[in-house]
This record gives structure tokens, C-alpha cells and sequence, in this order.
């Protein structure tokens, strides 16, 4: 990893080289605070917020975050340009650094509301909540999108899709690399059974040398991650961020030009023990609720199953986290010490296999 390209000056790189997807009830505040302790440089996405949700919910239960987050980017659904407007206008000023528009969540609620994946086959509708967004806002606006919808396949349709919404100043995409079956299969099954297609992203960059395109699907490993940064311009990385968060630690130094992440796990659970303290003055979140989202901390590591029973314990709810944690640390193993035991694709994956990343 240690190129003479990695060794850039931090300024050097893009900000979208490495990011984490925006996955509906994962990545929330929690979740990012939790990323933001292990990697500095890498940019995080909210979970996706809908125009409605800003229009008639809570405005701050939506859009509150922490201001350790940064650079956070906001991911709003919608496809009325008078209410993406709005709602970029508002994400602006609640100090959010990006808006991302979702062109690539396929399920039917989503659907219903004429937004998502389904929107890839009305580029021009795109384009103009792109137009109303930028005339709306300061802030980079990006749009996340599929290579196709159903089983159109051609190039050529996800080609004029950028096309047309990059003429209404859209200037960095992000390719979800997979088609995005409509009907006939769940979220699940879309992540799944559409086969991954990255050259369709990889040719998308040689036929638009001017714009930015990140690359999202399948990547487990930095391997990968620095493999597809030869022909993009960054790599989004979804559910091995959320089942394996150790892996951030090792980001800043492969893809930023960092020094090398002496943080430990034993320091980033007693920063999130801490945090958990914080949120419960400030608004009375319960830990757990925080807590869910590091249970893929120590994945791989001696005594991590009994650690996450611990952490996940619903009897454990009434104690303070700072007894719960007490008790899982007496099951962990220190750092440095044994070996990787659990199989890295094992029960901790399946546990969190309904994930729908956007």
C-alpha cells in the first residue's frame, strides 16, 4: 500500500476516495461516531432521509448529528425538485458537508414513493432535483445510483443517465455496481443476485475523465479497495465497514498518506462507553441502542461471541453501560494476544445479513 501515490499530501486526495454507504438503521449518528473514532479521513453517509420525513417528522430527530462526524454527506430520497431543495437547504444549514441523492434503493416502499432505483429510468427528473438542489445550496451535491434497472443491461442506458444529469452540474456519482431488480426481488436479493459489474463504473470514468465516480459493491478486503482505485476516483465500502469496523483503522494510512492508527480496541470501546454516557444526558438514549452498532469490534478475536452476548444482553439493560462494559471486557481478549479464531464470514455476517444498503 506504501505508493508513492499514498504518500500525497492529505489535501491531495479526493474526498470521496474512500467512503461508508449510507445503510438504512445502520448507519445512523451512532454508527458514525463510532467510524469517525477509527478513521479520520473517510467520509461517512447518513442513512437515507426522505423529503416527507423533513416535510411533515422532526426535523432535528433527522438531521441531528454530532459534530465529530465530519465529513458527513446527508442522503436524501425524493424526486420533487421544489422539496429537494428544502431539504438540501436545510441539510446545508444543519452543517452537513455533501447531499446525496438516492437513485438506487430498489424496495417497493420506496418505489411508492416514486424516488429511489426507479428513478434511473427518468434521468431528466433527476436532473432537474440536481438543478434545484445546487441553485439551493453551497455544498457539493452527488447523486448514488445503479448500472441499470431490471434486466436492461446496456451500457448505454446507464452512460446516458449520467449524461444527462452531469449536464445539470452534477459532478461526482457514486456507482452502486449492480442492476436493481424492481420486481420479483427483495432488497436482500438485490444485493445479491444482480451480478456485480464494475467495469461498467470503470468505463463510465474513461467517457467522463471530467467528472468523479466512486465505485460500491462486494468489497471486503483493502486489496480490492486499492485495486478499483487504479480506475475510479474512490471506493464505497457497505456491510464488511458495519460487520468488521476494524477495518478503518487501517484506511487513513492505505488510501490517505496517514501514519500508521495506534488506536486500540480497548480505547475505542471505553470512548464509546463514554459517548453512551453523553447521549443518555443529552437525550436519554439508552445504550444499547448505541452499543448494537459496535458488536463487530472484535470480530475474529478470541472470546468476541461472548463479548457481543454481553453487549447485546437485553437483560442487561438497566445497568449503566459502564458496568456492562465491565462485564464484557472480563470475556476479551487483550489486544495483540492469541490468534483470529472466528471465520470472517461466519455467524456475525449472517446475524446482519438484512441490511439494505442504499
Amino acid at each position: 500500500m506504501n505508493t508513492p501515490e499514498n504518500q500525497q499530501p492529505p489535501g491531495a486526495y479526493s474526498p470521496w476516495r474512500v467512503s461508508v454507504a449510507p445503510m438504512m438503521d445502520w448507519t445512523d449518528r451512532h454508527c458514525r461516531y463510532l467510524h469517525r473514532l477509527l478513521s479520520r479521513r473517510t467520509l461517512l453517509y447518513t442513512e437515507m432521509v426522505t423529503t416527507g420525513a423533513l416535510t411533515h417528522g422532526s426535523v432535528q430527530r433527522h438531521l441531528r448529528f454530532n459534530a465529530e462526524e465530519h465529513p458527513v454527506a446527508l442522503q436524501l430520497g425524493g424526486s420533487d425538485p421544489t422539496e429537494l431543495a428544502q431539504a438540501a437547504r436545510l441539510g446545508e444549514q444543519w452543517g452537513y458537508d455533501e447531499i446525496n441523492l438516492n437513485c438506487g434503493c430498489p424496495s417497493d416502499r420506496v418505489q411508492r414513493g416514486a424516488f429511489g432505483a426507479c428513478l434511473m429510468a427518468e434521468p431528466q427528473t433527476v436532473a432537474d432535483g440536481v438543478k434545484a438542489m445546487r441553485d439551493a445550496v453551497s455544498i457539493p451535491v452527488t447523486v448514488k445510483h445503479r448500472v441499470g434497472i431490471d434486466r436492461v443491461e446496456s451500457y448505454d442506458f446507464v452512460r446516458d443517465f449520467v449524461g444527462t444529469v452531469s449536464e445539470a452540474g452534477c459532478e461526482v456519482f457514486m456507482v452502486h455496481a449492480r442492476n436493481a431488480w424492481l420486481d420479483g426481488l427483495s432488497p436482500k436479493e438485490n444485493r445479491e443476485i444482480p451480478p456485480l459489474r464494475y467495469e461498467l463504473a470503470h468505463r463510465l470514468k474513461l467517457d467522463f475523465p471530467q467528472l468523479t465516480f466512486g465505485i460500491n459493491g462486494g468489497f471486503t478486503t483493502n486489496e480490492q479497495i486499492a485495486e478499483h482505485l487504479q480506475h475510479v476516483d474512490g471506493v464505497m465500502v457497505g456491510r464488511e465497514a458495519y460487520h468488521n469496523p476494524w477495518v478503518l483503522t487501517s484506511w487513513d494510512e492505505a488510501f490517505f498518506g496517514a501514519a500508521p492508527s495506534t488506536l486500540t480496541r480497548e480505547a475505542v470501546e471505553e470512548q464509546m462507553v463514554a459517548y453512551m454516557e453523553r447521549a443518555f444526558l443529552e437525550d436519554g438514549c439508552p445504550w444499547y441502542a448505541i452499543a448494537r452498532h459496535m458488536l463487530g469490534l472484535r470480530h475474529g478475536l478470541r472470546g468476541a461471541r461472548r463479548w457481543r452476548q454481553i453487549w447485546s444482553d437485553h437483560r442487561l439493560k438497566p445497568l449503566p453501560p459502564r458496568e456492562v462494559w465491565a462485564m464484557a471486557q472480563a470475556h476479551a481478549q487483550p489486544e495483540g494476544e492469541g490468534t483470529e479464531l472466528e471465520n470472517p464470514q461466519g455467524s456475525l455476517r449472517q446475524n446482519f445479513s438484512h441490511a439494505t444498503i442504499l
